[in-house]
């Protein structure tokens, strides 16, 4: 989305006006909706619209002369190709979080404005603490000034709220709630305030549309020490047969309702995340009165750790969806020698290919097709000024997945269009032995990501590479493609790794200006043999995606033979897989290009 010189400098100069006109002299816009959502709805998007900058995490500061964005290192080239920086100063947010260049622009008795709806207790407690050793006052807003101004905003999403079958989740929902409140009992808790859509989705084995690429309903929930849950949605979303699937347990009211029984929790216990609710939520507890438990919010480790039913039906769904995955390379290996084919024409082709497959309900995010250049972008979305063709000679990295009813996939290849450089083939092969180290790593139980991480980026590092961006993310099933608490990250990532957790396995390298590389499958982590007196439960993980890597940028010696039998191996095991669900033409170049090689 992004913008003219004049669109952003127009709306810099109206929201300045609304500032003054609400006695601050700053404020906060960050990539956030009420529920702390990566993916937004439309009516979300205040920073997209103010900015143009539309990547999934971010956010900008306003100040009456002066403004920035902080973006994380996925997004740094992004930034700068959709944001004036006549506008604004590019910050990257690890070494210069908003917090600080709010503290070093700022002048003593400043007012700077957030929408308490936009951002978590956590987010405000470290924002505050740094601007008030400066004298700068942190000031919660009743309307957000990006509303007022924003005269074409869409309205909040209306999408049909449906139930999740047994037969995918696996767990019915009174099972999850009486398990939940066992849990408040035993921490001697009233109620847990929930406001995660996915966790109130799985929760309740609901699924809705609110959001673009994520079957999310956005909603509310409080969660009772006797099982009980009251659903805060707007009741037109409701669907036939939804009230009997929830059951009499669970009461439905519209959002507006929320603030009272919130009151209602007054001299409670109550449990609330500190890391994912707005600050809104506990401010209004506290006014009420209601004794505040921070912890974190009670689904969210057994959301990921996933059942046998939901790790059955995401081993189908990736079978299904590498067949389409593979159908695409194939095709791909023969139109693009002609020069015809562009990032927009390979993303449509992909996606066409992906909806006739069982279960599928859509993308579970927009696809990443960059060629060249344009897949140094690590979260790059093609546009018609954008497009580009994929030629000979260079490398076309797509980044695609789906929503399937018994799974969600993401899956990243980089395939050699003509003859690869060198060059090319090293960092490739690099960013492979980090794949595989990973993939076939073993560890104690306890392990966290982040120790997990240097694994992938050990031969990048030997040569003075390295990637700014998590090696893993967290999955659902049928929910998010990006889910938490588990994730392999230089920073973050110290959730202990639980059999059923469902993770990205996606090492890459980015030489700007000239190509991207990344390889991702999705790996369940799962328990191992352990050897003769070990002392502690081994675990490793088990490698879900089935689809061909390019073995014709691998070079062959830099591997050691252990990586050639685990490529060979796992290459194996996509032709068995794939070779029943293809076309003959597609099955003949599935062999090939799977051939054992070293």
């Amino acid at each position: 989305m992004p913008h003219a010189p004049q669109a952003n400098a127009d709306k810099l100069a109206s929201l300045r006006a609304e500032l003054e006109r609400q006695n601050l002299d700053g404020f906060l816009v960050p990539h956030a909706d009420e529920h702390q959502n990566e993916y937004l709805p439309a009516r979300a998007e205040r920073l997209a619209w103010l900015t143009g900058f539309d990547g999934s995490a971010g956010t900008a500061v306003v100040l009456p002369e002066l403004a920035a964005i902080f973006v994380d290192g996925r997004y740094t080239l992004q930034v700068r190709q959709q944001v004036p920086g006549t506008d604004y100063e590019f910050c990257h947010v690890t070494e210069t979080p908003p917090g600080k260049w709010i503290a070093a622009q700022a002048q003593p008795g400043m007012r700077i404005g957030y929408d308490p709806w936009l951002h978590t207790r956590g987010q405000v407690e470290r924002l505050r603490k740094t601007l008030g050793e400066c004298g700068v006052e942190l000031i919660r807003v009743g309307e957000n000034p990006i509303d007022r101004i924003w005269a074409d905003q869409p309205a909040a999403p209306m999408a049909p709220v449906e139930p999740h079958p047994l037969a995918f989740s696996g767990v019915s929902s009174a099972d999850k709630r009486d398990s939940m409140a066992a849990q408040l009992t035993e921490q001697g808790v009233a109620a847990a305030v929930l406001s995660k859509p996915d966790s109130i989705a799985w929760l309740l084995n609901i699924r809705g549309g609110d959001v673009m690429r994520t079957p999310l309903p956005l909603s509310f929930a409080i969660l009772r020490d006797d099982a009980s849950v009251e659903l805060f949605m707007e009741p037109a979303k409701s669907t036939p047969g939804l009230e009997q699937h929830l059951g009499n347990q669970v009461s439905i009211a519209p959002p507006a309702a929320l603030g009272a029984q919130l009151d209602s929790l007054g001299q409670a216990k109550v449990l609330l995340d500190p890391a994912s609710a707005a600050d809104w939520l506990f401010e209004r507890l506290e006014q009420a009165g209601a004794e505040i438990v921070k912890g974190e919010d009670p689904c969210a480790l057994p959301k990921a750790q996933k059942n046998g039913t939901e790790l059955a039906g995401t081993r189908a769904a990736h079978v299904r969806d590498g067949a389409a995955l593979t159908r695409f390379l194939h095709w791909l290996d023969v139109e693009t020698p002609g020069g015809a084919v562009s990032e927009i024409d390979a993303e449509q082709k992909l996606a066409a290919l992906r909806c006739d497959g069982e279960h599928y309900k859509d993308l579970s995010f927009d696809t990443i097709s960059g060629a060249g250049p344009n897949g140094a972008i690590v979260h790059y979305r093609v546009d018609a000024d954008s497009n580009r063709l994929l030629e000979s000679g260079s490398l076309y990295l797509v980044d695609s997945g789906a929503q399937y009813l018994d799974g969600t996939t993401d899956v990243t290849r980089t395939v050699a269009i003509g003859t690869p450089a060198d060059e090319m083939r090293d960092r490739f092969t690099r960013v492979l032995k980090g794949h595989i180290a990973v993939a076939t790593a073993r560890f104690p139980a306890g392990t966290s990501g982040t120790q997990l991480d240097p694994l992938a980026r050990q031969y990048l590092w030997q040569a003075g590479l390295d990637y700014d961006h998590g090696t893993g993310h967290g999955v659902g099933s049928y929910l998010g493609v990006h889910e938490g608490p588990q994730r392999i990250s230089k920073r973050g990532g110290d959730v202990a790794l639980e059999p059923g957790m469902i993770v990205s396995n996606e090492p890459g390298y980015y030489k700007e200006g000239a190509y991207g590389i990344r390889i991702e499958n999705l790996v369940a982590v799962t328990a191992m043999d352990a050897p003769e007196g070990a002392e502690k439960e081994l675990l490793g993980f088990e490698t879900l995606t089935h689809a061909p890597i390019d073995t014709r940028l691998v070079d062959l010696s830099l591997m050691t033979q252990d990586e050639i039998d685990w490529l060979n191996t796992y290459h194996a095991a996509v032709r068995d897989r794939l070779s029943p669900l293809v076309d003959d033409d597609t099955r003949q170049w599935l062999t090939q290009a799977t051939a054992p090689i070293g």
